[in-house]
């Protein structure tokens, strides 16, 4: 279970810490129902045993550790003015707290190279980026982002970081990075899908009523998610059911059956809203799921068989007829 503590300072943004929390929470609630234990445990930190937020809801709060162990993501946030809470007493505290507690910690997550694979142990959300600027936590050449209206003064403060703007969100090392308020989710979403796997991460957007977007920094968006940018609940009962049984016998007329529609309609519906046929759509889940079997080492008819497929040569088969429709290679 990866502790996630919200370090909350009197006027935080109450949508920088609700949005990302709810992600996370309804995380939680996703593997509860499948017999699953929690991923996510929520901490509320503050150097007050309470804090008015940015709408003045008043949040009861724990003391920061004095030491972290264990999988643990600790979260700045911003706050409505970056003048007047660059001079709060409650800065100057938590901003010694993130040097004396976090900084060790947190130098010990960093990777051979930046470049190895995310293993974010601090998240930014919109001017919560300044704090960790100003304890000293964005070190040099560290990728990062924030709201548009402080990256300049983000850049001021941490000029040795990269720091890039125009993006919803940055994952560089042990530091991950988000734009201004909602874009906190859209960081949520992705670490959801990076912990509990992408289907899990599209289901949570979807009860929230949310695109599941990924910032310009990082990989092109899965193929599990594409065709996904949609509402109609009828198909998206059929595209969860086919990620989770991949290998299930998919006919017409089954996963019309979980849609509760004809064949024929779902046919219509598959290709008004996803853009392919429910054949086609089957295939691209199953491929996605045996080439990501295949990068991490499994031989291929193993992979193949992650798939749902009986063997590699079924599967370069369904890429070829894939290919031929996208007018790619195989």
């Amino acid at each position: 279970m990866i502790d996630v503590w919200f370090v909350v300072l009197p006027g935080t943004l109450l949508l920088d810490l609700a949005g990302p929390a709810e992600a996370f929470r309804m995380a939680n609630q996703r593997l509860a129902r499948q017999g699953r234990p929690p991923q996510f445990r929520l901490r509320y930190g503050g150097i007050g045993g309470t804090a008015d937020s940015s709408v003045g809801l008043p949040l009861l709060l724990e003391p920061l550790p004095a030491a972290l162990g264990g999988p643990t993501w600790v979260v700045l946030m911003g706050q409505p003015s970056e003048a007047r809470m660059l001079q709060a007493p409650a800065w100057f505290s938590a901003r010694r707290w993130l040097a004396e507690v976090v900084a060790p910690w947190l130098g010990e997550r960093l990777p051979a190279s930046t470049d190895d694979g995310p293993s974010a142990g601090l998240l930014t959300i919109c001017a919560g980026a300044l704090l960790a600027a100003d304890a000293g936590l964005l070190r040099p050449g560290q990728r990062c982002t924030t709201h548009h209206e402080v990256v300049d003064q983000l850049r001021q403060q941490a000029p040795a970081a990269e720091v890039v703007g125009n993006r919803v969100f940055v994952d560089h090392g042990p530091v991950a990075s988000s734009a201004g308020i909602t874009a906190g989710i859209d960081l949520a979403l992705y670490l959801v899908a990076r912990e509990c796997g992408e289907a899990a991460a599209h289901a949570i957007a979807r009860n929230m009523v949310v695109y599941l977007r990924r910032g310009t920094e990082d990989p092109e968006l899965s193929p599990l998610l594409t065709g996904r940018n949609h509402l109609h609940p009828a198909l998206h009962r059929v595209q969860d059911a086919v990620c989770e049984q991949p290998g299930a016998a998919w006919s017409a007329e089954s996963m019309a059956a979980v849609a509760h529609v004809t064949p024929r309609h779902l046919g219509r519906l598959f290709r008004e809203h996803v853009g392919s046929s429910p054949r086609a759509y089957v295939e691209q889940v199953r491929s996605a799921l045996a080439h990501e079997a295949a990068r991490s080492g499994l031989p291929l008819q193993a992979a193949s068989e992650v798939g749902g497929f009986s063997s590699p040569r079924q599967w370069r088969r369904a890429r070829t007829r894939q290919a031929g429709a996208s007018g790619a290679k195989a």
